[in-house]
């Protein structure tokens, strides 16, 4: 669909010279891993592909996007301190997402804006389990060439974009998502097993217990990797913003969400007859999920739930990724954008704009959260 929408009637294709026809463009911003990475050495500039990549793929994840949050800057700094993660600038505009500056200024060339499957509420069931026991991309006998869960595990402890998509506590979800676990208890020596439900707020304090031994080796060195409370803060104030955000004027909000697909919701570790007894051992085990409607990653609940005042919000049956390739999804933005088959084609080539970093009140603090080469 990237390749439609850059080489279709809106940007055009380098077939036609035609120097008069009004050229609107469209900007694509991608969500957490949507971003390509590269690893560029600090001494002599060479860059290196490190996500997403297959050859040695879990190896050179381990060396050079391990990363710690910086509390200071905002940031997570990778371990490697004789490189930097970059993102390329280059073509398509999902490159240059790591550039832009959401600056009022360039809001007025701005006129419509289309979201797709944006975890406005949150994506409990995924995020939970991703901050306890990591995520896994491939399964199978493929996921033997790809980064592990393990290691993806590490990083996203340590990044921030995951904290806010835990569940929003403020919202009022037809179903509170919890995590349960099966524990492993004595009582006047008396050995029994009793399921703890946990809800978002009371999480918290899970997350910590699960959490707090967590560490990895890094080039001979011991890193601890516990729940970040500074990033949970950073988050929890990303959140605030989120919920009092207005619509700027003349803006036009559309929103497309997946449906019919099992979305886990609630996770549960451990089992009645295999209990958990210390909770650190969470990390070290593969949950139960109970599921909801919604794309496979992201609950409809959740994705619909923007609390802007949409022109249309539109729920396609696609998963979390196929909703980008989809055939309905493509025509709804074709309508919404006004594009039309029959419209001149135009050069292909594109650029993307950046916008002035001049920022008014408390927008400085949204433009350095959303310039994490990490989201």
């Amino acid at each position: 669909m990237l390749r439609d929408f850059c080489c279709g009637p809106c940007l055009g294709n380098r077939s036609s010279d035609d120097p008069d026809v009004d050229r609107d463009p469209v900007l694509l911003v991608s969500g957490i891993g949507g971003s390509i990475l590269h690893s560029k050495g600090k001494k002599f500039g060479f860059e290196t592909r490190v996500w997403v990549r297959l050859l040695l793929a879990d190896l050179e994840f381990k060396k050079k996007i391990w990363s710690v949050y910086n509390p200071k800057t905002g940031y997570t700094e990778a371990l490697d301190k004789s490189s930097e993660i970059v993102v390329p600038d280059d073509d398509y505009g999902l490159y240059a997402i790591d550039i832009l500056d959401p600056s009022w200024l360039f809001s007025k060339f701005v006129s419509k804006w289309i979201c797709i499957a944006c975890p406005f509420q949150g994506a409990p069931g995924c995020v939970n389990d991703a901050l306890l026991t990591g995520l896994q991309f491939v399964e199978g006998f493929e996921s033997n060439f790809f980064v592990s869960r393990w290691t993806m595990h590490q990083l996203l402890v340590e990044c921030p974009s995951v904290y806010e998509m835990l569940a929003n506590p403020d919202f009022k979800w037809e179903k509170q998502p919890q995590i349960k676990v099966w524990r492993k208890q004595t009582d006047d020596e008396e050995i029994c097993t009793k399921l703890e439900s946990y809800g978002p707020v009371e999480s918290i304090s899970f997350f910590e217990a699960a959490l707090r031994n967590n560490e990895l080796n890094y080039d001979g060195n011991k890193v601890a990797l516990p729940f970040n409370y500074s990033i949970l803060k950073w988050a929890s104030g990303t959140r605030h913003l989120v919920n009092n955000a207005q619509l700027p004027e003349g803006i036009t909000f559309y929103n497309i969400y997946g449906t019919s697909f099992d979305t886990p919701f609630d996770v549960c570790y451990g089992t009645e007859t295999s209990p958990i007894e210390d909770l650190s051992e969470v990390c070290q085990s593969m949950p139960e999920y109970s599921y909801v409607d919604g794309d496979g990653t992201v609950p409809a609940e959740s994705a619909k739930a923007d609390w802007f005042p949409a022109a249309e919000r539109v729920g396609v049956a696609a998963s979390h990724r196929g909703l980008l390739c989809d055939k309905t999804v493509f025509q709804h933005i074709q309508k919404w954008l006004g594009v039309k088959q029959s419209v001149s084609k135009h050069p292909r080539k594109s650029k993307v704009a950046d916008a002035s970093p001049c920022l008014p009140g408390g927008e400085s603090a949204l433009r350095e959260h959303f310039s994490h080469v990490v989201n």
